[in-house]
């Protein structure tokens, strides 16, 4: 099959792609029909040491330019990615399975967006004049060097480019190393990086398992390491980073509480669950599967909620009207299978779905579990996939403890027209991305990122730059020196 907007080879090095047999192949599998779509091969360590070295001699001249000069290479990469939004759209939905419905508004546009927010932001990266009498001290913000940006498979396109985009606005140059699911997508953005003006090896991109990123991680020339992943991936990583100094980000998973009160108002409620639990079939690290709902709204809220998953179109990703789609893999479709058998066992009540959709693919029917506990397996481990566990709770304080109760701290959310419990909640609880009466939102103005076992440092927002930069501060003496011999 040739896919519209498809990569001409497996990796992007010093500004043209780059083939080289010899690494091991990796099927590029479409989630929809099982089919596979593309084939790249792993990078040898000839081409990671090509990329290294090619980065390594961009960044030079990256960070030789002024900020208003590299602001504009990454909005003309933004409006590039804007006009060919359809064609990207397409890719990432044979990349990732997604529906071409959700593709169209949330990923590609997504990286548009933080190209052309830290593009603009570039230019206004300064130090400060600290007065200390007829002395002085100044700071300069200069770029850490080289960094690893590691993606995971749910959103290849923005990741990279919520990766990339701070990274470079600082001077940095970037080798990105997509997940090994979804790896086209990074490829089409390093291209257009090269066609927006940045010089060539700034953004290289290399496919590869966790062989491929443990050399990354820990190759001397990397100054700084950005990963989407699991926490024990996460682990693994931040440990051999660590070893060599690095600095690091870590975006890691999540079983994040969503807080629904008995006066909250149902339908945005159950619009807020959906979000937070369906879109992108489950598959994203924020999402709020701990779904604790009041017991006084609890049967109105899955009366409805059942109402409205019934409406979802499971289908074709390639038709606009198909909302929901399949699984990533048939690996992570046989995981949530799991999950939902050890909730029925467990004694949750299933309320809907939980069973394979009969078509070609990877599809699972959206599943809610009703009269969950905290102690049962659907409420202590991230799933991944499209699996709502709702559990009864009585008073806010109750709550509040039992939403805490968690080694995750990614994200969590609020529902209730009282504003005032709505800030006082989200004040208690242990997480870094939170929402009042809405879920999931993520603009690139806003940090993004959690605490606990759900990461360290923040993407996006002006908090980014603090984690793609450091500080030189020199200070400046206009007397004499006055030593003690």
């Amino acid at each position: 099959m040739t896919l519209r907007c498809q990569p001409t080879a497996s990796h992007f090095v010093n500004g043209q792609y780059l083939e080289d047999e010899a690494g091991t192949p990796i099927d590029v599998i479409y989630p929809a029909t099982g089919e596979v779509v593309a084939r790249v091969h792993s990078a040898t360590p000839a081409v990671i040491d090509a990329a290294l070295e090619s980065a390594r001699a961009a960044q030079a001249e990256w960070a030789s330019w002024t900020g208003t000069e590299r602001g504009r290479v990454l909005r003309r990469a933004s409006d590039i990615i804007r006009d060919r939004n359809r064609d990207l759209s397409v890719l990432e939905t044979y990349d990732t399975g997604k529906p071409l419905q959700e593709t169209l508004v949330a990923d590609a546009t997504s990286g548009a967006d933080a190209l052309e927010y830290f593009g603009g932001l570039a230019g206004s990266l300064t130090g400060e004049h600290i007065q200390l009498g007829d002395d002085f001290i100044y700071t300069v913000r200069e770029p850490l060097g080289v960094c690893v940006g590691i993606g995971a498979w749910n959103y290849p396109t923005q990741i990279a480019c919520w990766k990339a985009s701070p990274a470079l606005a600082c001077g940095n140059a970037m080798v990105f190393k997509p997940s090994e699911t979804t790896p086209l997508c990074a490829l089409k953005v390093a291209e257009i990086m090269i066609e927006a003006g940045a010089p060539v090896g700034l953004f290289n991109v290399v496919q590869g398992l966790g062989d491929v990123g443990a050399a990354l991680v820990t190759d001397p020339r990397v100054d700084k390491v950005s990963l989407t992943g699991s926490v024990p991936t996460g682990r693994k990583v931040y440990a051999a980073a660590a070893g060599e100094m690095k600095h690091v980000t870590m975006e890691l998973g999540g079983k994040s509480p969503l807080i629904v009160f008995d006066d909250a108002d149902i339908e945005d409620a159950v619009g807020g669950a959906i979000l937070g639990n369906f879109y992108s079939s489950g598959q994203v690290c924020s999402n709020g599967t701990r779904v604790f709902v009041q017991k006084g709204i609890k049967e109105a809220f899955l009366t409805r909620l059942k109402e409205r998953l019934a409406t979802a179109v499971i289908g074709d990703p390639m038709d606009e009207a198909t909302s929901f789609g399949p699984m990533v893999s048939q690996r992570q479709l046989e995981i949530v299978e799991g999950y939902i058998a050890k909730g029925v066992e467990e004694g949750a009540r299933l309320v809907s779905g939980g069973n394979r959709v009969q078509r070609d693919g990877f599809f699972l029917e959206p599943t809610v579990f009703a009269d969950v506990t905290d102690g049962m397996t659907i409420a202590r481990e991230e799933i991944f996939g499209p699996v709502m566990a709702v559990l009864d709770f009585e008073d806010e304080d109750e709550v509040i403890t039992r939403a805490n109760d968690t080694a995750f701290g990614l994200a969590a959310g609020v529902f209730t027209r009282d504003l005032t419990r709505g800030h006082r909640v989200i004040g208690k609880l242990e997480a870094g991305s939170c929402w009042i009466n809405t879920y999931n939102l993520a603009p690139v103005e806003a940090p993004f990122g959690g605490v606990k076992q759900s990461g360290v440092g923040r993407e996006n927002s002006k908090a980014a730059i603090e984690h793609y930069s450091q500080l030189k501060s020199v200070y400046v003496a206009m007397g004499k020196v006055d030593a003690p011999f």
